[in-house]
Protein backbone atom coordinates (compact mmCIF):
# COMPACT_ATOMS: atom_id res chain seq x y z
CA UNK A 1 0.00 0.00 0.00
CA UNK A 2 1.82 3.65 -1.48
CA UNK A 3 0.79 6.43 1.72
CA UNK A 4 -0.45 9.65 -0.38
CA UNK A 5 -1.40 12.82 0.22
CA UNK A 6 -5.26 13.64 0.09
CA UNK A 7 -7.14 16.93 -0.69
CA UNK A 8 -8.16 19.13 2.32
CA UNK A 9 -9.01 22.55 2.94
CA UNK A 10 -8.65 24.92 5.96
CA UNK A 11 -11.66 24.02 8.16
CA UNK A 12 -11.83 27.41 9.40
CA UNK A 13 -13.01 28.65 5.51
CA UNK A 14 -15.07 25.67 5.16
CA UNK A 15 -17.01 26.33 8.38
CA UNK A 16 -17.62 29.91 7.59
CA UNK A 17 -19.10 28.35 4.33
CA UNK A 18 -21.08 25.84 6.24
CA UNK A 19 -22.33 28.71 8.71
CA UNK A 20 -23.46 31.18 6.06
CA UNK A 21 -25.32 27.91 4.35
CA UNK A 22 -27.13 27.30 7.20
CA UNK A 23 -28.19 30.84 7.97
CA UNK A 24 -28.78 31.60 3.83
CA UNK A 25 -31.04 28.19 4.41
CA UNK A 26 -33.16 29.18 7.49
CA UNK A 27 -33.19 32.80 5.61
CA UNK A 28 -35.25 31.54 2.37
CA UNK A 29 -37.37 29.07 4.27
CA UNK A 30 -38.92 32.16 6.23
CA UNK A 31 -39.01 34.10 2.95
CA UNK A 32 -40.71 31.28 1.08
CA UNK A 33 -43.12 30.99 4.13
CA UNK A 34 -44.05 34.52 3.61
CA UNK A 35 -45.05 34.24 0.28
CA UNK A 36 -46.25 30.45 -0.73
CA UNK A 37 -46.35 31.53 -4.23
CA UNK A 38 -42.29 31.51 -4.30
CA UNK A 39 -42.07 28.19 -4.22
CA UNK A 40 -38.37 27.92 -5.52
CA UNK A 41 -37.14 29.34 -2.52
CA UNK A 42 -38.05 25.98 -0.52
CA UNK A 43 -35.46 24.49 -3.51
CA UNK A 44 -32.84 27.00 -2.74
CA UNK A 45 -32.86 26.74 1.50
CA UNK A 46 -33.07 22.95 0.57
CA UNK A 47 -29.60 23.32 -1.61
CA UNK A 48 -28.15 25.04 1.42
CA UNK A 49 -28.69 22.58 3.86
CA UNK A 50 -27.56 19.87 2.08
CA UNK A 51 -24.37 21.98 1.63
CA UNK A 52 -24.45 22.75 4.86
CA UNK A 53 -24.81 18.93 5.93
CA UNK A 54 -21.90 17.76 3.45
CA UNK A 55 -19.25 20.29 4.46
CA UNK A 56 -20.05 19.27 8.67
CA UNK A 57 -19.62 15.54 7.23
CA UNK A 58 -15.61 16.23 5.79
CA UNK A 59 -14.17 18.57 9.57
CA UNK A 60 -11.62 16.39 10.59
CA UNK A 61 -8.98 17.70 13.06
CA UNK A 62 -5.28 16.24 13.09
CA UNK A 63 -3.33 16.50 16.00
CA UNK A 64 0.39 17.34 16.06
CA UNK A 65 2.44 14.10 15.32
CA UNK A 66 -0.57 12.01 14.10
CA UNK A 67 -2.15 11.50 10.99
CA UNK A 68 -5.68 10.68 9.15
CA UNK A 69 -5.99 8.15 6.92
CA UNK A 70 -9.31 8.75 4.48
CA UNK A 71 -11.21 6.03 2.94
CA UNK A 72 -14.60 6.41 0.72
CA UNK A 73 -16.87 3.87 0.74
CA UNK A 74 -13.95 1.47 1.34
CA UNK A 75 -11.71 2.74 -1.12
CA UNK A 76 -8.08 4.47 0.26
CA UNK A 77 -8.17 8.33 -1.00
CA UNK A 78 -5.22 9.52 0.61
CA UNK A 79 -3.73 10.65 4.24
CA UNK A 80 -3.41 14.13 5.61
CA UNK A 81 -0.56 14.88 8.11
CA UNK A 82 -0.43 18.44 8.31
CA UNK A 83 -1.76 18.79 11.85
CA UNK A 84 -5.04 21.67 11.95
CA UNK A 85 -8.60 21.49 11.20
CA UNK A 86 -9.71 20.80 7.57
CA UNK A 87 -12.33 19.36 5.65
CA UNK A 88 -11.84 16.42 3.80
CA UNK A 89 -13.42 14.83 1.36
CA UNK A 90 -17.32 14.28 2.45
CA UNK A 91 -18.96 11.17 3.92
CA UNK A 92 -15.72 9.74 4.42
CA UNK A 93 -14.10 7.48 7.24
CA UNK A 94 -11.31 9.10 9.05
CA UNK A 95 -9.26 6.68 10.52
CA UNK A 96 -6.19 8.72 13.28
CA UNK A 97 -3.03 6.94 13.95
CA UNK A 98 -0.14 8.44 15.82
CA UNK A 99 3.19 9.05 14.41
CA UNK A 100 5.27 9.54 17.84
CA UNK A 101 7.96 7.92 18.81
CA UNK A 102 7.44 4.75 21.06
CA UNK A 103 9.10 2.29 23.02
CA UNK A 104 8.61 -1.38 23.21
CA UNK A 105 10.36 -3.50 25.65
CA UNK A 106 9.97 -7.18 24.95
CA UNK A 107 9.39 -9.47 27.83
CA UNK A 108 12.59 -11.40 29.18
CA UNK A 109 13.35 -14.39 26.74
CA UNK A 110 14.61 -17.49 27.38
CA UNK A 111 16.79 -19.15 24.67
CA UNK A 112 19.94 -20.63 23.70
CA UNK A 113 23.57 -19.36 22.62
CA UNK A 114 25.57 -20.57 19.83
CA UNK A 115 27.40 -22.85 22.24
CA UNK A 116 23.78 -24.08 23.45
CA UNK A 117 24.31 -22.40 26.46
CA UNK A 118 21.02 -21.15 27.62
CA UNK A 119 20.41 -17.56 28.00
CA UNK A 120 17.69 -15.23 29.06
CA UNK A 121 17.26 -11.87 27.00
CA UNK A 122 15.25 -9.11 27.02
CA UNK A 123 15.44 -5.63 24.84
CA UNK A 124 13.97 -2.59 24.04
CA UNK A 125 13.03 -0.92 20.62
CA UNK A 126 12.10 2.22 19.88
CA UNK A 127 10.20 2.74 16.71
CA UNK A 128 7.52 4.60 14.39
CA UNK A 129 5.53 4.74 12.21
CA UNK A 130 6.21 6.62 8.60
CA UNK A 131 3.80 5.17 6.24
CA UNK A 132 0.03 5.15 7.86
CA UNK A 133 -1.53 3.48 5.01
CA UNK A 134 0.30 0.35 5.16
CA UNK A 135 0.34 0.28 9.32
CA UNK A 136 -3.82 0.30 8.68
CA UNK A 137 -3.85 -1.84 6.01
CA UNK A 138 -1.32 -4.11 4.98
CA UNK A 139 -1.35 -5.66 9.06
CA UNK A 140 -3.97 -6.24 11.08
CA UNK A 141 -2.47 -4.69 14.02
CA UNK A 142 0.79 -3.07 13.43
CA UNK A 143 1.10 -2.52 17.74
CA UNK A 144 0.97 -6.31 18.13
CA UNK A 145 2.94 -6.72 14.74
CA UNK A 146 6.17 -4.84 15.81
CA UNK A 147 5.77 -6.74 19.22
CA UNK A 148 5.64 -10.45 17.91
CA UNK A 149 8.43 -9.61 15.33
CA UNK A 150 10.68 -8.09 17.76
CA UNK A 151 10.67 -11.33 19.71
CA UNK A 152 10.94 -13.37 17.11
CA UNK A 153 14.41 -11.62 15.58
CA UNK A 154 15.74 -11.71 19.35
CA UNK A 155 15.49 -15.54 19.18
CA UNK A 156 17.09 -15.62 15.94
CA UNK A 157 19.79 -13.00 16.22
CA UNK A 158 21.04 -13.76 19.84
CA UNK A 159 21.06 -17.63 18.69
CA UNK A 160 23.88 -16.56 16.39
CA UNK A 161 26.38 -15.67 19.00
CA UNK A 162 28.13 -16.91 22.38
CA UNK A 163 27.82 -15.48 25.58
CA UNK A 164 31.27 -14.87 26.07
CA UNK A 165 34.85 -16.62 24.56
CA UNK A 166 35.83 -19.16 27.04
CA UNK A 167 38.65 -20.70 24.64
CA UNK A 168 42.10 -18.57 23.96
CA UNK A 169 42.00 -20.48 20.70
CA UNK A 170 39.03 -18.36 19.28
CA UNK A 171 39.74 -15.39 17.39
CA UNK A 172 39.68 -11.77 19.54
CA UNK A 173 37.81 -10.61 16.70
CA UNK A 174 34.85 -12.82 17.25
CA UNK A 175 31.70 -11.55 18.13
CA UNK A 176 30.31 -12.19 21.63
CA UNK A 177 26.62 -11.27 23.20
CA UNK A 178 28.81 -10.05 26.61
CA UNK A 179 31.70 -8.51 24.64
CA UNK A 180 29.89 -7.15 21.30
CA UNK A 181 26.43 -5.44 22.77
CA UNK A 182 26.29 -2.58 20.67
CA UNK A 183 27.46 -4.50 17.07
CA UNK A 184 24.83 -7.72 18.01
CA UNK A 185 22.34 -4.27 18.75
CA UNK A 186 23.06 -3.08 14.86
CA UNK A 187 22.48 -6.30 13.60
CA UNK A 188 19.12 -6.86 15.39
CA UNK A 189 17.94 -3.65 14.06
CA UNK A 190 18.69 -4.52 10.29
CA UNK A 191 17.02 -7.66 10.86
CA UNK A 192 14.27 -6.28 12.52
CA UNK A 193 13.71 -3.23 9.68
CA UNK A 194 13.77 -5.51 7.05
CA UNK A 195 10.63 -7.60 9.07
CA UNK A 196 8.73 -4.34 9.63
CA UNK A 197 9.36 -2.62 6.35
CA UNK A 198 5.73 -4.08 5.37
CA UNK A 199 4.14 -2.18 8.40
CA UNK A 200 5.18 1.17 7.30
CA UNK A 201 7.30 1.19 10.39
CA UNK A 202 11.02 2.95 10.95
CA UNK A 203 13.27 1.16 13.72
CA UNK A 204 15.15 3.74 15.46
CA UNK A 205 17.02 2.11 18.00
CA UNK A 206 17.19 -1.10 19.81
CA UNK A 207 19.28 -1.94 23.19
CA UNK A 208 19.47 -4.79 25.47
CA UNK A 209 17.81 -4.62 28.81
CA UNK A 210 18.94 -7.75 30.22
CA UNK A 211 21.19 -10.54 29.37
CA UNK A 212 22.50 -13.33 31.82
CA UNK A 213 22.63 -16.97 31.97
CA UNK A 214 19.66 -19.18 33.22
CA UNK A 215 19.45 -20.42 36.42
CA UNK A 216 20.17 -23.60 36.18
CA UNK A 217 23.49 -23.04 34.91
CA UNK A 218 24.63 -18.91 36.35
CA UNK A 219 26.42 -20.52 38.99
CA UNK A 220 28.53 -22.85 37.05
CA UNK A 221 29.15 -20.80 34.40
CA UNK A 222 29.97 -17.50 37.35
CA UNK A 223 32.62 -20.44 38.63
CA UNK A 224 34.05 -21.18 35.42
CA UNK A 225 34.57 -17.41 34.88
CA UNK A 226 36.22 -16.78 38.24
CA UNK A 227 38.32 -20.09 37.40
CA UNK A 228 39.59 -18.48 34.14
CA UNK A 229 39.95 -15.46 36.11
CA UNK A 230 42.73 -16.97 38.36
CA UNK A 231 44.07 -18.95 35.67
CA UNK A 232 44.61 -15.35 34.07
CA UNK A 233 46.77 -14.03 36.94
CA UNK A 234 48.56 -16.70 37.86
CA UNK A 235 50.42 -16.75 34.26
CA UNK A 236 50.60 -12.67 34.19
CA UNK A 237 52.48 -13.25 37.51
CA UNK A 238 54.53 -15.97 36.44
CA UNK A 239 55.86 -13.98 33.35
CA UNK A 240 56.61 -10.95 35.93
CA UNK A 241 58.74 -14.05 38.20
CA UNK A 242 60.28 -15.37 35.45
CA UNK A 243 61.65 -11.54 34.61
CA UNK A 244 62.47 -10.70 38.22
CA UNK A 245 64.55 -13.48 38.34
CA UNK A 246 66.19 -13.38 35.17
CA UNK A 247 66.88 -10.05 35.99
CA UNK A 248 68.45 -10.84 39.08
CA UNK A 249 70.94 -13.01 37.76
CA UNK A 250 72.00 -11.00 34.94
CA UNK A 251 72.57 -8.14 37.34
CA UNK A 252 74.66 -10.44 39.74
CA UNK A 253 76.85 -11.45 37.18
CA UNK A 254 77.30 -7.89 36.14
CA UNK A 255 78.49 -7.26 39.53
CA UNK A 256 81.34 -10.09 39.16
CA UNK A 257 78.90 -12.61 41.53
CA UNK A 258 79.53 -15.94 39.42
CA UNK A 259 77.04 -18.66 40.83
CA UNK A 260 77.18 -22.60 39.83
CA UNK A 261 74.24 -23.98 38.22
CA UNK A 262 73.37 -25.79 41.87
CA UNK A 263 73.23 -22.41 43.50
CA UNK A 264 71.46 -20.67 40.40
CA UNK A 265 68.64 -23.42 40.53
CA UNK A 266 68.62 -22.62 44.33
CA UNK A 267 68.42 -19.33 44.25
CA UNK A 268 65.83 -19.55 41.20
CA UNK A 269 63.62 -22.10 43.14
CA UNK A 270 63.17 -19.70 45.94
CA UNK A 271 63.18 -16.32 44.71
CA UNK A 272 60.01 -17.98 41.96
CA UNK A 273 58.68 -19.44 45.45
CA UNK A 274 59.09 -15.75 47.46
CA UNK A 275 57.26 -14.03 44.01
CA UNK A 276 54.74 -16.66 43.35
CA UNK A 277 53.15 -17.47 46.68
CA UNK A 278 49.62 -15.82 47.19
CA UNK A 279 51.02 -16.02 51.26
CA UNK A 280 54.25 -13.91 52.54
CA UNK A 281 57.15 -16.20 52.62
CA UNK A 282 58.83 -16.89 55.81
CA UNK A 283 62.99 -17.13 54.91
CA UNK A 284 65.20 -19.27 56.24
CA UNK A 285 68.54 -17.75 57.22
CA UNK A 286 71.69 -19.83 56.50
CA UNK A 287 74.46 -18.45 58.69
CA UNK A 288 77.16 -20.69 57.49
CA UNK A 289 78.58 -24.38 58.22
CA UNK A 290 80.52 -26.03 60.83
CA UNK A 291 82.48 -27.89 58.36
Amino acid sequence: MADKNTWHVNGFLALLVSILSLFAGTYLIIKGAQDPSQSSLFYAAAACYVVFIVIVSSFVVVQPNQASIITFFGKYMGTIRDNGFWMALPFTVKTKISLKVRNFTSETLKVNDREGNPIEIGAVIVFKVVNPARAIFDVDSYEKFVQIQSETALRHVYTKYPYDTFSEEENDDSITLRGNPDEVADELLKELQGRLNIAGVEIMETRLTHLAYSSEIANAMLQRQQAMAIIAARQKIVEGAVGMVDNALRILKEKGLELDDERKAAMVNNLMVAIVSDRGASPIINTGSLY
